[in-house]
């Protein structure tokens, strides 16, 4: 799971609502909201972003729903599956799983996050973050810092990623912690893309692999299994005590822990 920092140079976070003070710092407004099992953090510099936000989440949100009641497989698959017709998240959702070569939900909370700043973005914000059950889609004029959260590990909430590359996709699975469906037994695998319904895709994917006594081997399997995911560009894998990163990976930071 990945979480967002309040780090952003030249700017300065606010709650919904809030004025800026000072001329020479942007103001940035951050609101938190759930829709049944979505829990999601937004962050835009436009009052009409984060509503725009809302909005996109929730209208999709019930496409998926709606989609799912007459397509049940698309729910339970733990393979690719083809979509012929389907409302525009299935189909991104079915896009990004079938080149990770997993189910469709495991794209889920990407899919959500990616078509939430695609809206932020079309009325006009040029800062577009969406933080969707840890998974992140980005963009943003001003570096962004996100932390990595891997239960107990002594890492967790103490590394970061600097994200200064956009638009951005970011999403990490754990075998170990959390309660999505995993066969790996990793700590965690984060994923670098350029969008996060590939990112979170790829991420389950990448998980899965990761297991056995053989460490170094393991680390290995997870390494080759991202870079043959057509659009991973980075990953970052903690297993057994043990750190790897390969490709194109953001600045690490190392964050207070709070």
């Amino acid at each position: 799971m990945c979480k967002l920092r309040g780090m952003f140079a030249n700017y300065r976070l606010s709650k919904e609502g809030d004025t800026l003070k000072t001329s020479s710092v942007k103001a940035l407004i951050r609101k938190r909201f759930s829709i049944k099992e979505t829990a999601c953090t937004v962050i835009a510099d436009k009052k009409e972003a984060i509503k725009a936000a809302e909005c996109a989440i929730t209208h999709h949100h019930e496409q998926l729903e709606s989609y799912i009641r007459t397509h049940e497989e698309f729910l339970y698959s733990l393979k690719p599956l083809k979509v012929v017709d389907g409302p525009r998240i299935v189909r991104l959702m079915a896009s990004a799983s079938a080149k990770a070569g997993v189910g469709p939900m495991a794209s889920v909370a990407g899919a959500l996050a990616d078509l939430a700043v695609e809206a932020m973005l079309s009325v006009g914000a040029k800062t577009a973050i969406i933080e969707n059950g840890g998974e992140v889609a980005a963009v943003s004029e001003t570096p962004v810092d996100v932390a990595l959260l891997a239960g107990d590990s002594p890492l967790s909430g103490r590394l970061g990623f600097r994200i200064e590359k956009f638009p951005r996709g970011i999403a990490t699975s754990s075998g170990v912690y959390g309660h999505a469906l995993s066969f790996g037994e990793a700590e965690s695998v984060t994923i670098f893309a350029g969008n996060a319904s590939l990112a979170d895709a790829a991420a389950t994917a990448v998980c899965n692999v990761v297991r056995g006594s053989d460490v170094d081997q393991a680390i290995r399997n997870g390494v080759k299994k991202a870079f043959h995911i057509k659009g991973v560009e980075g990953v970052f894998i903690i297993y057994k005590g043990k750190v790897a990163l390969a490709g194109n990976i953001p600045k690490l930071v190392y964050l207070q822990k709070h």
